[in-house]
This record gives C-alpha cells, structure tokens and sequence, in this order.
C-alpha cells in the first residue's frame, strides 16, 4: 500500500514524516509512504519554527481559486511522474488540495477514476472559495464560521500561546462533537446544507477523517466528512487540537485506520 503524503502550509516533508512516526511505526512494511514537499517557499506556519527549522513550504499562499488550480496542476505532474500511489495521506492544507482536486475532478470528469483508490484526511476541511465555484451553496453562517475558525487557529497555533498555554491553548468554540454525539442534522453541518447538494458533490472514494474536537478547525474536518459516503467513510476524534498528537492509545487508534483503509480500497 502506497501512500503519497501532502503536509501543512508553511510545514515540509520532513515536518510531516515526523509528526507521522508515532502510528506509522505500527504498521508493517507493507504499507510505504512517499513524502513531498510543496512547490512554493513559505513563511513557517504560526508556531511551528519552535520545533522545526526552516524550510517551510506551501501548495498556496493565497485562497483565491486560481492558486488552488496551480496546485491540482502540480499535482498531476507529480502523480504522472512518480505514481501511481494507493492513497493519499495528508495533513491541514494538504487535505484542502486533495479534497479540492476531488470535488472538481468529479464536476468536471466524473466518468473518469481518481487516480488513487483512498485519502486518509488529518485535522483538514475544503476550502470555501472552492465549494462555491463547484456551484455548492455556502450560506453566511458557513462563512463566518470559517473565518472565526480560522483566526482561532491562527491565535490558538502562535508562538506566543504556545509559550503561555502550551497543550491547553487549544480550544474550540464551536461545539464539535465526538464520534458518540449522534448523527449530524444533514441541512446544517456547520452552515452547510448537505441535502441541497449537486449530485457532483461528494468524494467518491474510502475516506479516513481524523480531527481533534479542540482543534478550532475542527468544524472543517467534520463539514469534509461529510462530502463521503457514510458507508465508506471512518471518523476519529483524536482529542487535541490542530496537530497529531503522539499518544500510545491514539496511534494505535490511527494506525487502525489505515490498515482499514487499505482493505477499504482492496489493496490488501
């Protein structure tokens, strides 16, 4: 089982593998994992030179769709040049590019397959700006929770609370709920209204979400769970926030979940 693995904004390859290592290292050699740095330098993600030294590197630097685009191009090249992959595995903003190249794949070539057969996502959403030009509606309580997220992580992640809160600077406003709150109400996921959906709408591929209901971005992880099937799909509240906490339960706990994404997707 191969996977491609897409790290954060303003992370690396590198900074990925070792957040990575604590349930990759309880899984057996059959699985192997390829991690790539972004095409674009960037600034270090909000606390994130306390414990990695440059480089740093992004798929965008910006939201708007034109750059989200670049990436899907990028990432094209890079399957053609060195895939085929089994899965792909990634992290905050690498989770935004491989479920944006799903949703657009789907509205624009929907008879033809994903060239990976699952996607193991970790504490990521779909940005906005691409739902709305995929013709979903994003309504204005959607918006606003994106961007109050947003600025929480962005404050919750920072050099300063990390220094002054360390692991208890995590917090989510919002509410987010664990696997044994009970079904979502489809009509309002975080603003989202999965019952109006364009048939295009959905990531149609075994998909792995795993988020931390302290993690600000939290109500992102669960709005993309929402775009797989249920019967395909596997959540799990690792219980931090914006990172991969390397607990022995929650490793173990994860490295579960690829191992059933692998027969998910019929590669084992």
């Amino acid at each position: 089982m191969r996977f491609l693995c897409l790290h954060g904004k303003g992370t690396s390859a590198a900074i990925f593998k070792s957040q990575s290592t604590a349930f990759r290292a309880r899984l057996s050699d059959d699985f192997t994992f390829d991690f790539v740095d972004g095409f674009l330098s960037s600034d270090p993600a909000p606390g994130i030179d306390l414990f990695y030294p440059p480089p740093y590197y992004s798929f965008w630097n910006d939201l708007a769709v034109e750059s989200v685009r670049k990436s899907h191009a990028w990432l094209r090249n890079l399957l053609a040049r060195d895939g085929p992959y089994d899965g792909v595995m990634c992290f905050s903003q690498g989770c935004s590019l491989i479920a944006s190249f799903c949703l657009y794949h789907q509205a624009e070539t929907p008879d033809e397959p994903l060239p990976f057969k699952v996607a193991v996502f970790i504490c990521g959403g779909v940005p906005m700006q691409v739902l709305e030009d995929v013709g979903i509606e994003v309504s204005q309580e959607a918006w606003e929770i994106n961007n109050k997220s947003a600025r929480a992580l962005a404050e919750q992640a920072s050099t300063d609370a990390i220094l002054k809160s360390g692991l208890d600077r995590w917090v989510n406003a919002e509410g987010a709920r664990s696997d044994g709150d009970g079904p979502f109400d489809p009509a309002n996921v975080f603003g989202l209204d999965f019952t109006t959906m364009p048939k295009h709408a959905q990531i149609k591929l075994p998909t792995v979400h795993i988020y931390g209901n302290k993690d600000p971005r939290c109500t992102a992880s669960l709005q993309l769970s929402h775009f797989s099937d249920p019967k395909f799909r596997k959540l799990y509240d690792h219980g931090g926030g914006h990172d991969v906490p390397r607990k022995t339960d929650v490793s173990e706990s994860i490295a579960q979940l690829v191992e059933w994404s692998a027969l998910a997707a019929g590669v084992r």
